[in-house]
Parts: structure tokens; C-alpha cells; sequence
């Protein structure tokens, strides 16, 4: 069956379409040899998801969508970025991403950069194209400009190697690594409703390789680093609490999204549901720890049949973790219940940063210290005693305005925000890519700290460099940097043959992930 991209545009296709649990393995990651790397450790690309929900990016999505595409252009850098767009916003994302100038990927509904047609700039008339040139990654523009107060500047960064607006490659190179496919989806965090991958190391699949059996990727980890076989893993997706505390009322497109992916990319996946869980929720070191906060996995919203020590049975069966370390608390306001990866991340096995402020009257403080507290005492699988990084808040809480509140457009059932509402910002929300650490700043009267936790970073991560990228846009929507990507490890998905080059879709892969050998 070849469907051509006008044909899949008419077609009706949604996420459910492609996905067949039937074809999952019957066993579990853990049973399996599998086991959920460090996100610190080689990509093979990302995942993310451009914006459009009314209720969470403001004013149309239109700064948001610059933000998105600034993180878009560094991650892209060094890796892949699987762009997902509802049909709705598909010409958007072309337009900003790609200045309108695309051709068809090879996948039926997918969208590459068309290079060789590509002008200079953007399409007369479309004034959001002409507001969304990328700031990462090229030269500035004027446009750059006009942004002076929303982003730290590369003066303010001057002592940083990390210089927002440095063309760090040949300009606009980044977009050959962007590719957007058609995908309907609730909303725009991949970390939570995209798949969660797994790896195990194989010896068959080095004889495999060497046979010319199945193709090396092209970011696979190497160093003299076995192969490693990559598959997925789909949770249940509630919306953050469901009826009890879920921030919308309709959620189903989100919950199939996972599948979806892995579908169209050919990963094998496991599925975990009806166990709920995000993707922001865990944090691993690739050597069998893990970290969550009890404030999110308790929560009565997600698993409230299940006791903690069953909760920790299933991480270790679909992680293949050995220990899990539950921290008590999160970030102050995070609507999530306290996501673990805006508190808290693993830099390298063994080596954590906390989301800290020296500031006792802040409410973030009793979180913050009872987490230092906990992890202080705490060893990982390894009986490691672990090095803690303070990584401190901004100074000045980030809150949302009058204005910024007139932006929002809430549906019914959805969680409103209020003028004067704290948001969770956190510098911990970075994202590493291949060849950075990838975090946000937010400006204005927090420049100062953003130069302090640029700084912090670069210390801790001497072998990255670290991207600076204005993201009050991303926060304003509820998270950041981390929350709107999700890594795909480096290795050998065992269907990536089946996709052909002339975009024709065999109708096995319409019906769902390719079925086990």
C-alpha cells in the first residue's frame, strides 16, 4: 500500500491506526536483559512535539513556537529531532522549521528539509514565519533584537564559552537533522507521552553488524562499546492525575502517541500499561539506578491500587533497574506532583545535580533540603556514596503576568492558571544532547542567575558545551527544557530496515509494530 504525502493528509490516519499490542514481547525489559541507559550516554535522536494547545502556549503558540524551535536547532546540532505535528499546525512547524522549504521524508508522512530549494528567508506576508527565524545555531538577525528582554544576551554570557547566538556550525546545517511527521497528540510533552527506551548489549547483534546482517547507526555507541539492541517501553498516560488531579479532561491522544512512535519507527516495545507513569517522572544512571520523588509516584491520581514497594517492583521490571531512590519532594508549584527531572538529574553514575536555594523563606527550600537530606545518606546499585551538585533556582520567582494570562485559552475541564501564579522554574530541566548540555535560562531579573547556573554547568560537564536557550515561553506552558524532549538511545532498532526509500508503507506496518522473529 503507498501512500504519498497529499494521500495521508486525506486519509484519516491517527495514532491508533498504526500500533497492534499484539506485536509487543511477551516478557519484560528486566526478563529480557533490557535496562534504561543514562540520558548522558550517545543518542541516536529526539523526540518532540510542536506546540498548539490553547490552554497552555499563549497568544496562538507563536513565542512558544520560537522557543520550541530554539531548542529544536541545538539539540539538532549533534542529533536527530523526530518533530511530531497535529495536522493542524503541520504547515506551522514546516514554515518555522524549515522556511516552508520541504520534500517528503522517507517514511509516509514525514517532512525533511528541502535544501536545495531553500531560500534566504521566509515567506512574504506570513508574519509568524517571520517571527520564528532560529536564533540557535546561525548568526543573529534582526529579529534577534527584539527579543533582547526575554533571553539572556551573549554580552550578559561574555565570560561563558556558552554564548547564545554563537554560529556554532555552518549556518542553518542543523535542519538537515530535523525531520516532522504527522501525528495527532493532546498537547506538547514528548518526555511524558512519548515511549521511554531501553537497551540491552548483544552479542548477536555485533555478529550481526559484522555479517552486514543489520545496518550501524549512525551515532551508535562506539569506543569500543558493544552494540546494543534498543526497544521501547509505553505507559499509561492519565494526564498528569486523571480525574483526581489531571490538568485535562480528554487525554486519549496523548496515551496513543507512544505506540504511535514506535510504530512508524519500528521499535518493539513493551507495554506497561494499564501501570501509569511520564517519562518526566524517572531519572536513570544506566547502571541500575534510578530516581523518582514520592510526591509524583504516590500520588493518588496515577496508581492508587498499587502500594509503594509494588510501584518499585514495576520500575524495576520495565527499567530493569536494581535500586530505586525515592526523593521526598520536588519543585515548589510543579503541577506535575513533582517531577523528578525538574528537581533532580544524574550528570554521570554516581554524580547528581539538586535544584537548591540557600534562601529560607523560599518555599522551595524544606523541598529542596529534604532531598539533600535523603540523598546525602543514599547509595546507588553500585554502593556508591553519590557526589551532589546544588544547582540553585533562580532568585526571583518567575510568575505569570496579567498579560500572559489574557493568552490562554482554557477548555472546559482543563486547569486554569491565575495572574501572579509561581511557575516551577528550574535550571535542573536541561536536556543533554550528543554534543551539549542543552538548558534553559530565563532572563530579565534573573540574569544574574542565569550567568550563575551557565556557569555551574560548564564546571560539571567539561566535556559539553552548554547551550543557554530562553525558555519563559516554555515555562509559561507548565514545563521546560527536558519536559518537551525525549531521548532515543544510540543502537540497533531490530525493525529499522523495514521503511523503504520510496515512502510506500507495507500494510503490516500500517497494522501495527512488526511482529517478533
Amino acid at each position: 500500500m503507498k501512500i504519498l504525502k497529499d494521500d495521508y493528509l486525506k486519509s484519516g490516519i491517527n495514532n491508533n491506526d498504526m500500533t497492534d499490542d499484539s506485536s509487543a514481547p511477551a516478557g519484560t525489559p528486566a526478563a529480557d536483559g533490557f535496562f534504561m541507559p543514562g540520558e548522558f550516554e550517545p543518542h541516536a535522536g529526539c523526540i518532540m512535539v510542536w506546540p498548539e494547545r490553547p490552554g497552555s502556549w499563549i497568544y496562538g503558540a507563536k513565542a512558544a513556537r520560537r522557543a520550541f524551535a530554539d531548542v529544536i536547532a541545538a539539540v539538532a546540532e549533534s542529533e536527530k529531532v523526530y518533530v511530531a505535528a497535529n495536522e493542524s499546525c503541520l504547515a506551522s512547524a514546516i514554515e518555522v522549521l524549515f522556511e516552508g522549504q520541504s520534500r517528503p521524508g522517507k517514511r509516509a508522512g514525514t517532512f525533511c528539509w528541502d535544501e536545495e530549494t531553500a531560500g534566504c528567508g521566509t515567506s512574504a506576508g506570513d508574519e509568524e514565519a517571520a517571527s520564528c527565524e532560529i536564533f540557535v545555531g546561525r548568526e543573529k538577525s534582526a529579529r534577534d533584537e527584539t527579543i533582547a528582554g526575554r533571553r539572556t544576551s551573549s554580552d550578559d554570557m561574555k565570560d561563558s564559552k556558552a554564548q547564545i547566538g554563537e554560529a556554532r556550525r555552518e549556518p542553518l546545517t542543523w535542519r538537515r537533522n530535523v525531520e516532522i511527521f504527522i501525528a495527532e497528540t493532546d498537547d506538547a510533552w514528548a518526555r511524558d507521552i512519548a515511549p521511554t527506551f531501553v537497551v540491552k548489549t548483544s552479542r548477536q547483534t555485533e555478529d550481526a553488524q559484522a555479517e552486514n546482517r543489520l545496518p550501524r547507526e549512525k551515532n551508535m555507541v562506539q569506543s569500543g562499546n558493544p552494540a546494543r539492541l534498543v526497544r521501547a517501553v509505553n505507559w499509561e498516560f492519565n494526564a498528569w492525575g486523571g480525574a483526581v488531579d489531571g490538568l485535562y479532561a480528554s487525554w486519549e491522544k496523548d496515551n496513543a502517541f507512544a505506540k504511535y512512535f514506535c510504530g512508524k519507527y519500528g521499535y518493539k516495545f513493551y507495554d506497561a500499561a494499564p501501570f501509569v507513569l511520564e517519562g518526566g517522572s524517572i531519572h536513570s544512571d544506566g547502571e541500575g539506578t534510578v530516581l523518582v520523588t514520592e510526591s509524583c509516584l504516590l500520588s493518588a491520581g496515577r496508581n492508587p491500587s498499587l502500594a509503594r514497594e509494588q510501584i518499585e517492583e514495576q520500575l524495576k521490571r520495565y527499567l530493569g533497574a536494581k535500586k530505586i531512590l525515592w526523593l521526598p519532594r520536588g519543585i515548589y508549584q510543579d503541577e506535575t506532583n513533582e517531577h523528578v527531572d525538574n528537581v533532580c538529574a544524574f550528570l554521570r553514575p554516581g554524580e547528581v545535580v539538586l535544584a537548591w536555594t540557600d534562601n529560607q523563606d523560599d518555599p522551595q527550600y524544606p523541598l529542596s533540603a529534604a532531598c539533600m537530606e535523603y540523598l546525602a545518606q543514599a547509595t546507588d546499585a553500585k554502593g556508591r556514596k553519590l557526589t551532589i551538585h546544588k544547582l540553585p533556582v533562580p532568585d526571583i520567582p518567575v510568575c505569570i503576568t496579567e498579560e500572559e494570562l489574557k493568552g490562554y485559552a482554557f477548555e472546559e475541564g482543563e486547569d486554569e492558571r491565575e495572574a501572579g501564579e509561581r511557575l516551577a522554574a528550574s535550571y535542573v530541566n536541561f536536556y543533554f544532547s550528543n554534543g551539549a548540555v542543552v538548558m534553559p535560562v530565563f532572563g530579565g531579573e534573573n540574569e544574574e542567575s542565569d550567568r550563575r547556573a551557565v556557569m555551574l554547568m560548564e564546571q560539571w560537564n567539561p566535556e559539553r558545551k552548554v547551550i543557554p536557550v530562553a525558555a519563559r515561553d516554555i515555562l509559561v506552558g507548565g514545563g521546560n527544557i527536558h519536559c518537551i524532549t525525549q531521548q532515543i538511545p544510540a543502537g540497533i532498532s531490530e525493525s529499522c530496515s523495514a521503511v523503504t526509500e520510496d515512502m510506500t508503507v507495507s500494510q503490516d506496518r500500517l497494522a501495527g509494530t512488526p511482529e517478533m522473529p
